[in-house]
């Protein structure tokens, strides 16, 4: 099995730092990535599923942050995010977990606070309504929705706030799988939505810590 050689040089690129997607690497794999690395190296782990998390030996297990809802490992994390959070994660139903938490553990890593709003999908339109005061005082919005994905559309009607669209493969019958989601989200009248692949809580994530990036970079350009 060759070496694993890490991308030193992404964060100065990118402003992301490299994450190893677990899902279709063996346990066997994961433990020689991690051992090239060494215990030291920041490293997210993405889709590392609970039977190969066990599977790893001991001393690996003890060296890594392990999240059982959203299947994602830090090695050597930077310390908790601090301030106020500039980004609101807002799920529709608590179905959603698995994938906002990723988005928030992505963002953690990278040292950005959020805010998680849960649970205020459509079918009960009044709690994102209460609740749209303390969305708007962020500065940009990850959605996470599965069924008919329609509070992507909703939020998109109600807030300026640049909205990041990540259907989920919750639901049922023609909604199984996400797609159903993916097209309304993708074909939703509320201009300017952008829109991740299903399930794909990291990359909403990285999307966001981007906007965030230039926003910033503008600011220290005196642009903003």
């Amino acid at each position: 099995m060759s070496a694993f050689v890490h991308d030193a040089d992404r964060l100065a690129r990118l402003g992301l730092t490299e994450a190893i997607f677990c899902g279709s690497k063996s346990a066997a794999q994961i433990e020689h990535i991690l051992d090239s690395v060494g215990p030291t190296l920041p490293l997210l782990l993405t889709r590392l599923e609970p039977i190969k998390f066990d599977e790893l030996p001991a001393r690996l297990r003890h060296q890594l942050d392990y999240d059982r809802l959203s299947h994602t490992a830090i090695l050597a994390g930077p310390p908790p995010p601090t301030g106020d959070a500039a980004i609101a994660i807002v799920s529709g139903g608590t179905s959603d977990a698995p994938v906002a938490q990723e988005a928030g553990r992505t963002l953690a890593f990278h040292g950005h606070a959020c805010t998680m709003i849960e649970d205020v999908g459509v079918a009960g339109l009044w709690r994102l309504l209460e609740r749209q005061a303390l969305i708007g005082r962020h500065r940009i919005i990850i959605a996470v929705a599965g069924m008919e994905g329609a509070l992507f559309s909703v939020l998109g009607g109600l807030v300026a706030l640049p909205i990041i669209a990540v259907p989920t493969s919750t639901g049922y019958g023609v909604t199984t799988g996400g797609m159903t989601a993916l097209h309304s989200a993708l074909g939703s009248c509320a201009p300017g939505l952008t829109v991740v692949n299903i399930d794909n809580g990291y990359g909403a994530a990285c999307a966001a810590i981007r906007i965030l990036n230039s926003q910033r970079a503008r600011k220290g350009d005196g642009q903003g």
